[in-house]
């Protein structure tokens, strides 16, 4: 099975919170480890701003992925919410088989 480490940042924990909850209630994600606040700086509209976010890094299986994002993009307030993913390459044996176990397998 393909796992993935999906990211998001939100603007106070309690978003984060929210998100994390719906995704492991819903079998979406085995976990979502939240960390912060981190200072992000980025160019938005022509301008450079900085922010105070939080750091949701989400566990899930690669065919999870669309459902995920569509769970972020409905409880997410920014505009354009940073969702991105990269593969998990390795891991321990333990917990690769803790992900297995705790994530059904929905194909797209």
């Amino acid at each position: 099975m393909s796992f993935i480490q999906v990211m998001t940042t939100t603007e106070t924990k309690e978003q984060a919170m929210d998100i994390a909850r719906h995704l492991v209630e819903e079998k979406l994600a085995a976990c979502v480890q939240i960390t912060g606040p981190i200072e992000s700086i980025y160019r938005w509209k022509g301008k450079v701003e900085h922010a105070q976010e939080y750091l949701c890094l989400i566990k899930t299986r690669e065919g999870l992925f669309p459902n995920v994002e569509t769970v972020i993009k409905k409880l997410h307030p920014y505009e354009t919410p940073e969702i991105i993913a990269v593969p998990i390459v390795r891991g321990s044996t333990e917990y690769l088989a803790w992900l297995d176990d705790a994530l059904p397998f929905r194909p797209r």
